[in-house]
């Protein structure tokens, strides 16, 4: 009986990690799929303010970019710094970090960029103390492995609507809720 319990415990823990890579995986097409919808939003402003310019140029008027082009410019800043939150996010997802000099994507723990050879900031690890009971700690541990059945079930639900519909700019949040049932 012992050794069908651990193996039920092994195949548990492989499910569960594999569950949350895919999840992860999920998550970060979904980041780049956003990312690459806000960089063709980008383009199509840079297109508007080229005809404004262009304009103004056949008129031959002055271009003011306070005047003329400063609502477009503030909508490409604000979406740049979507962007670059939505990169940050993916990186996250992947435990990496981008190096500030040539913007590579590098491991969090190196001392010195693989490509350009930048010296990397080094990020200080601050401990935490935890003073809890041992009933807070039970409460705890409940809650986290009903925290983990529940992703574990989603990201089971986004790999089926994945493995149905190989196209991952078709999959939308309404779907993969929607997955399970026969409609």
């Amino acid at each position: 009986m012992e050794f069908f319990d651990k193996l039920g415990k092994k195949a548990s823990e492989a499910y569960r990690i594999t569950a949350d890579k895919t999840g992860k995986i999920a998550k970060e097409t979904k980041l780049k799929l956003k990312i690459g919808d806000l960089k063709s939003k980008i383009n199509d402003i840079y297109e508007e303010i080229g005809k404004k310019v262009y304009e103004k140029h056949v008129k031959k008027e002055e271009i003011s970019i306070e005047k003329d082009l400063e609502e477009e410019c503030t909508k490409i800043d604000v979406m740049s710094d979507e962007i670059e939150s939505l990169l940050k996010e993916c990186l996250d997802l992947k435990d990496k970090k981008q190096c500030p000099k040539c913007y590579t994507e590098i491991e969090k723990d190196v001392k010195f960029c693989p490509n350009c050879g930048a010296k990397q900031e080094e990020n200080e690890v601050k401990e935490v103390e935890v003073l809890e009971t041992q009933n807070d700690d039970e409460e705890v541990e409940n809650k986290e492995e009903n925290n983990s059945n529940e992703q574990a079930k989603e990201n089971l639900e986004k790999t089926t609507v994945i493995e149905i519909n190989p196209d991952a700019q078709d999959i939308t949040d309404e779907k993969v809720k929607n997955a399970g049932s026969d409609d």
